[in-house]
């Protein structure tokens, strides 16, 4: 069994000063077009952008970001999918770790859970991870479909995903119980695809892998409305 070493504790790093910077951006825009209604935006200027309780905690009544709680991520892709993009998964769950780290909930580190997933290629129930690993919550992301570019072109990129989210709680046994499910579409960008001569395919997929891990972080940390002002093109 892996002791605590394999998890890391909460990051110091703060993504707030980013979501203000484009909350900002944006209110000040809207202020200039706005007429009577600036003096609403005003006040959120003021009182800082409204925050969106994260569905875990709002649905189970709990938070990853209890005391002295780990978490471990673990991301499944079909054999088809592997094919075409080769270590999707480990991507993912790494990523959404790191998101996870970075809003102050303690993870398991994705190297070491990428590690015993490879050397455990027949596991089955989120448990068997989180006995391994000592965590208190196991993610599981079931990947259906995944895609980088806009229907059958080749010259347009428009991500998207779908997926599963579920969440097991262990308890002191080491057994677990599913406490969450939450299913996760993503396009991105969100109204217009991005032609392929503005940047490479292998800097989309990065962008957007960033993207699907921001969506499904915000199901368990603490979100704002002018997140996804950035997402639109």
């Amino acid at each position: 069994m892996m002791s605590h070493s394999a998890c890391l504790a909460t990051s110091t790093m703060n993504p707030q000063p980013q979501r203000w910077a484009v909350w900002l951006g944006a209110c000040l825009a809207l202020v200039l077009m706005a007429g009577c209604q600036q003096f609403v935006i005003i006040s959120y200027l003021l009182g800082g952008p409204p925050s969106i309780e994260p569905d875990f905690d709002k649905e189970t009544g709990q938070s990853l970001k209890d005391k002295d709680k780990t978490v471990a991520v673990v991301c499944f892709a079909p054999r088809e999918m592997l094919l075409e993009f080769p270590n999707i998964d480990d991507e993912i769950a790494a990523q959404v770790s790191y998101r996870l780290a970075e809003n102050k909930i303690s993870i398991c580190k994705p190297d070491f859970v990428r590690a015993w997933v490879d050397a455990h290629p027949n596991w089955e129930l989120a448990e068997e991870v989180g006995r391994e690993f000592e965590a208190d919550y196991v993610i599981e992301i079931e990947l259906s479909s995944f895609s980088l570019y806009e229907g059958t072109s080749t010259t347009l990129y428009r991500g998207r995903v779908e997926a599963d989210i579920h969440v097991t709680e262990m308890d002191d046994s080491g057994h677990g119980d599913r406490v969450f499910s939450k299913e996760l579409a993503l396009a991105y960008p969100l109204h217009v695809a991005r032609s392929t001569s503005e940047l490479s395919l292998v800097k989309f997929k990065r962008e957007y892998i960033s993207r699907v891990s921001d969506k499904i972080g915000w199901m368990f940390y603490e979100s704002y409305n002018g997140d996804q002002i950035p997402w639109s093109n």
